[in-house]
């Protein structure tokens, strides 16, 4: 193994009721790219907010050593000053600033007491050729896509002269190609010399990138395996990460029994005045009881769209056409309309607008149903955490207690309680936009059992999904969404990679 730029000696951190990180030991050789999994709540990400300082010297036992020498961070300036930055998921640009104002927020360049605007924007152009975007660096953050936002924010990352960057989920939000020409990226930094260490959950990635891999489980270093030498599969890397290997990781039901229609949409039409355009035109589809019907479709196709338009539609469309939900004609004129209906959304985005992250589990779950635990206009206590227990229960999520602030429960144990909160109010229809987003495969599993214990229940799902393998392992039939418009119904049976692609590319 080549010299390590990085050792992490027996890492230990704990939280209140939680010991995040037990005993943790990590290496990482210089100038490779090193992978590191685990399930959500791992401590994938406290380890590395250990690493950049988030975590200070002394919240914290254990040893950070940098080619050779221990390290005291204070805090995160400690760190980038030893030549290490961290990307997160949540990119920390500024929308209203314009890329070379991002690229060296923090960092910029003077001539005397002023800032040298010139040689800003000339040393911009020159991150922003390293990692292969051609954009003007006068554009505005808010006037790029997800995948030109990450690159800008490595783009900063390598302003800052780094010898070790990281990055967590740095693909999670990306389309497919955006995420190919990410991982092509990382390769040529690493033809530079640079060391990147990356968390993902997406296993192909992994595979088709790391040299070497770390596997974090349960707050425990598990094992480290080297790409080189033929250690990394997906087989053993799934085994390793949940403790057990999982033969198929989509459950399939035993008995597919479909009901009467329960959702119809006829001739649905959506005009976004804010955008100025038709995002939604002429969508016909229906969903059955008991069923799954995934929407598959490239990233800004319109399936979210659809999915707001049809649940009272809060971003305000101009929407034609007819809802039918049990036979019945619906117009919603708020989500709230659409809760007493039967229907239930879980947004693609729990941070931002699933979840209230500094309020407690209990608290999360029964938000959208209070009236079921009031009397009076006053919330129940007693019933409120019940009710919580059981879906705490039921869901398997993983907390101390329904008191645990969800900001500090992992990933996949925040989408559990987002999709408790809408089982709370009992819906004929969920829709599940991008649902184990984010996730690792063992609690993608329990998020697929969760799924078809529901429709075997009676209850339809809808399931929106950019993931290509979760639409054709769990869904009974796909429709297929290109520019706001269904381009095509396939019954799973017929249904290939190949053909959604041609169909969402149309």
């Amino acid at each position: 193994m080549n010299t390590p730029i990085l050792e992490m000696r027996g890492i230990t951190k704990e939280f209140p009721g939680v010991k995040a990180l037990n005993n943790v030991s990590f290496r990482v050789a210089q100038g490779e790219i090193h992978c590191l999994v685990g399930e959500n709540g791992a401590g994938k990400s406290t380890l590395m907010k250990v690493l950049s300082g988030v975590y200070p010297d002394g919240t914290y036992s254990g040893e950070i050593l940098l080619n050779g020498e221990v390290q005291h961070f204070r805090g995160i300036r400690d760190s980038e000053h030893a030549g290490i930055a961290i990307i997160y998921q949540e990119l920390a640009l500024i929308p209203e600033l314009t890329v070379y104002e991002n690229i060296f927020l923090g960092n910029e360049i003077r001539k005397g007491p002023r800032i040298d605007w010139n040689e800003t924007i000339r040393r911009s152009s020159e991150m922003l050729a390293k990692v292969r975007l051609s954009v003007n660096p006068a554009a505005k953050i808010r006037e790029l896509g997800i995948g030109k936002q990450q690159l800008v924010e490595i783009a900063k990352a390598l302003s800052r002269d780094i010898k070790l960057l990281i990055l967590d989920e740095p693909t999670a939000a990306l389309n497919e190609d955006d995420s190919a020409n990410l991982l092509d990226l990382l390769r040529g930094l690493r033809d530079q010399g640079v060391t990147c260490i990356m968390i993902s959950h997406k296993l192909k990635e992994v595979i088709a990138i790391a040299d070497s891999v770390t596997v974090l489980r349960d707050g425990q270093t598990i094992c480290t395996l080297d790409a080189h030498k033929g250690e990394v599969s997906e087989t053993v890397l799934i085994k390793h990460m949940v403790g057990r290997e999982i033969d198929n990781i989509y459950p399939q039901r035993a008995n597919k029994q479909f009901g009467e229609v329960v959702l119809e949409a006829k001739g649905w039409n959506a005009y976004n005045p804010a955008l100025g355009r038709t995002v939604l035109r002429d969508v016909n589809f229906t969903v059955r009881r008991g069923e799954i019907v995934g929407f598959a479709g490239l990233m800004g196709s319109g399936r979210t769209e659809l999915a707001l338009s049809m649940f009272g539609n809060p971003v305000s469309y101009q929407i034609s056409g007819e809802l039918l939900l049990k036979g019945q004609r619906r117009s919603f004129h708020g989500p709230q309309d659409a809760i007493r209906a039967g229907m239930a959304y879980v947004t693609e985005d729990r941070k931002g607008n699933g979840l209230i992250l500094i309020q407690d589990v209990k608290e999360n779950i029964t938000l959208a149903n209070l009236r079921a635990i009031s009397n009076r206009s006053v919330i129940d206590a007693n019933a409120e955490i019940k009710i919580s227990n059981e879906y705490k229960t039921s869901l398997n999520i993983k907390t101390p207690s329904v008191e645990q602030r969800v900001g500090n429960l992992s990933g996949g144990n925040q989408q559990k309680v987002c999709l408790g909160k809408w089982l709370f109010v009992k819906p004929d229809v969920l829709i599940l936009d991008e649902p184990t987003r984010g996730i690792d495969v063992g609690a993608k599993y329990e998020i697929y059992t969760i799924m078809n214990r529901l429709v075997e229940q009676g209850m339809s799902i809808i399931m929106i999904s950019s993931e290509l393998p979760e639409i054709l392992g769990m869904s009974d039939r796909v429709y297929i969404v290109s520019a706001g418009r269904i381009t095509g119904e396939l019954p799973i049976a017929e249904a290939t990679q190949e053909k959604i692609m041609h169909l969402a590319t149309n």
